[in-house]
């Protein structure tokens, strides 16, 4: 009797003990359910458009392995995202960017203030790296429908990685919070917290800057380009403007529009007019762009002539200026404008080596009246990676051999740089 009890009892208490298992089981279950259904709203349909459209647009684009660029060093993907103007029949004005993941939060303000077709090249330099960038491009691609109508975004790596979709089981808990567009540009912003540009984790990669542009500028197709970095906004109105402009050339004289760029404290607001603008100015909270780092790189805009133009009224050539080195300003130009040279990579001489080129291939600069850019933030010494100076040496000298290869270039041109 006293051995059937105790048997009892221990049946009782294996089955008490199986039951916890059994409800412990279940919970693990439902808990790791409900992870990979908040995932799921990311990577699956909730917020897709219907049958999942921009799924099967990806992953075609991913399932090719991209392509390579000239120099076999880097891997292409273009259109990871794909906005519908290309196919428009009217010329406008792209504007065409690059970055890297870290500042790809910038481009949610250029299509707010551009409100207009944008290209961006996205640089991706190790295996996390290209993971996150193809995961968040395809969150703006669900989450954030103002950015599909205008953005166009390509993925560019090193030759020996390759992007891949992203799984379920990546980056679970990371990604499953991502509920709206605001939630995608803050963990861009954060990704991007502390990082400096150029400043590459990965050994022996470098950022590919003029290759990134002519990727985006591409895209553009037969469009007006204005070429920009991805922390600079435009003035408002800036696209619709120039596509009222007229652009009668000298016949045979081609020409390129130019954009006078500035930059400001960050704590101050992006204006939105030229009257805005000269207002911050006469404070010194607004200066020419690269006016403590390299005020000859944009001298030649001639600011203060440019600054006591009258506001307002339409856009136009306020007045052309010749080329002079080291002058490199940003502009609106044809598809007829020479590439950049993608041998130029990290700091140094990457656009002073296109307007170069621009001077000696004939190009007028004409620069636009109320229109102008500004960069977020001042360009001071100490915000620079540890490597800035030694690229930028390496550069120079490449520029030297650049200058002599345009002479055979354009052997007719009597102009030099």
């Amino acid at each position: 009797m006293t051995c059937s009890c105790f048997q009892a009892l221990i049946l009782a208490l294996g089955l008490v003990a199986g039951l916890q298992l059994l409800y412990l089981a279940l919970l693990s279950g439902w808990h790791g359910q409900e992870q990979r259904s908040r995932y799921a709203q990311l990577f699956q349909t909730r917020h897709a458009v219907p049958s999942n459209g921009h799924k099967q647009r990806l992953k075609p684009v991913l399932a090719s392995g991209g392509i390579l660029d000239a120099s076999g060093q880097y891997r292409i993907y273009r259109d990871m995202l794909r906005a519908s103007w290309d196919g428009q029949d009217r010329q406008d004005v792209v504007l065409v960017t690059h970055t890297s993941l870290g500042n790809l939060h910038h481009s949610q303000q250029l299509v707010e203030r551009w409100h207009g077709p944008v290209s961006v090249a996205l640089f991706a330099p190790g295996t996390d790296d290209v993971r996150q960038a193809t995961a968040m491009v395809y969150a703006l691609a669900i989450l954030c429908a103002p950015l599909r109508q205008w953005l166009r975004l390509h993925l560019v790596c090193p030759a020996n990685q390759m992007a891949s979709f992203p799984e379920q089981d990546q980056d679970e808990g990371e990604f499953a919070r991502l509920q709206s567009c605001g939630d995608v540009f803050a963990k861009l912003a954060q990704l991007g917290a502390g990082r400096r540009n150029y400043a590459m984790d990965v050994a022996n990669v470098s950022y590919p800057n003029n290759l990134l542009r002519n990727v985006a500028r591409e895209a553009a197709g037969g469009h007006w380009a204005l070429v920009v970095d991805m922390d600079m906004v435009p003035s408002e109105g800036l696209r619709e403007d120039f596509l009222v402009l007229p652009k009668a050339t000298d016949e045979g004289t081609p020409r390129v529009f130019v954009v006078p760029a500035f930059e400001i404290r960050h704590t101050r607001r992006i204006p939105a007019s030229k009257a805005e603008l000269v207002q911050l100015y006469q404070v010194g909270e607004i200066r020419p762009f690269y006016e403590e780092l390299c005020p000859r790189c944009q001298a030649p805009t001639n600011f203060s002539h440019w600054l006591n133009l009258p506001a307002g009224g339409s856009l136009r050539v306020a007045y052309e200026v010749a080329w002079r080195d080291p002058w490199e300003p940003f502009y609106v130009g044809a598809t007829s404008v020479p590439p950049y040279d993608e041998r130029f990579k990290q700091y140094g001489f990457n656009r002073i080596s296109q307007a170069c080129e621009l001077h000696i291939a004939g190009y007028q600069f004409a620069v636009l009246s109320n229109a102008f850019l500004i960069h977020k933030g001042f360009k001071v010494v100490g915000e620079f990676h540890a490597q800035k100076d030694a690229e930028n040496q390496r550069n120079k000298i490449l520029f030297r051999q650049f200058k002599q290869e345009l002479k055979s270039k354009y052997p007719e041109s009597p102009r030099r740089c």
